[in-house]
């Protein structure tokens, strides 16, 4: 369905808490480029309380940074700001828009992601509707995202692969470190998404290199 066949074991969500106010576009530039370098192919970016003005310039940095045939870029929330950013999909959620109307919006060629379940199992008939990929957890306690779900835990993500079978693309989120990562896989998980794991590193680029070398 979607353009994206090969998910990498890891990919980042860029969550706009993380990117400081002052040097803001150099910031930006930087980062996505070192990023694009160390292997990235897969950058969710996200910012649920800034400006659209905002959104849209840090979205346009990125995309200049991460070339559009090397990394594909997902905008969280804003389907509508797909076409206009130029970016490859979206991810949404309850309260944003079904992935139904999302891929009515963007057609087959983009990627979209939704939340998939969590500790009370998959989310009734969400396999059946037209996502790429569905998020599910959140595995261990996160700072990034506020949310007030119970932690499902590696016992958590056995379940819901169990559940939703071979078939379905599945990212453990919320809380994954290097050290948890590879039992995540392990326990089904087809991807993790990583966050403050990566970004409250000094140089996260190097930091996804190493995440690289230990997930391959």
């Amino acid at each position: 369905m979607s353009a994206f066949n090969s998910w990498p074991r890891a990919y980042p969500i860029l969550d706009a808490s993380f990117i400081p106010a002052t040097g803001r576009a150099e910031y930006m530039r930087r980062l996505g480029g070192g990023l694009a370098e160390a292997g990235v192919t897969l950058l969710e970016y996200r910012n649920k309380t800034g400006s659209e003005a905002e959104l849209l310039a840090d979205a346009a940095i990125l995309r200049a940074a991460m070339p559009a045939g090397k990394v594909k870029l997902i905008l969280d929330d804003r389907a509508d700001l797909v076409e206009k950013t130029g970016y490859d999909g979206v991810h949404v959620d309850a309260g944003d828009m079904t992935p139904a109307e999302a891929r009515k919006l963007l057609g087959p060629g983009r990627i979209i992601g939704t939340f998939g379940g969590g500790a009370a199992g998959m989310l009734p008939g969400i396999l059946e509707t037209p996502a790429d990929y569905f998020s599910i957890g959140p595995v261990f306690p996160t700072r990034t995202k506020q949310t007030a779900s119970p932690l499902i835990g590696m016992e958590g993500v056995r379940r819901l692969r169990a559940e939703a079978s071979a078939g379905p693309v599945l990212v453990a989120i919320g809380g994954i470190t290097l050290a948890t990562a590879a039992e995540a896989l392990s326990a089904g998980a087809t991807l993790v998404a990583i966050a403050g794991a990566l970004f409250r590193q000094p140089d996260p680029a190097a930091e996804f290199r190493r995440w690289l070398a230990e997930l391959g």
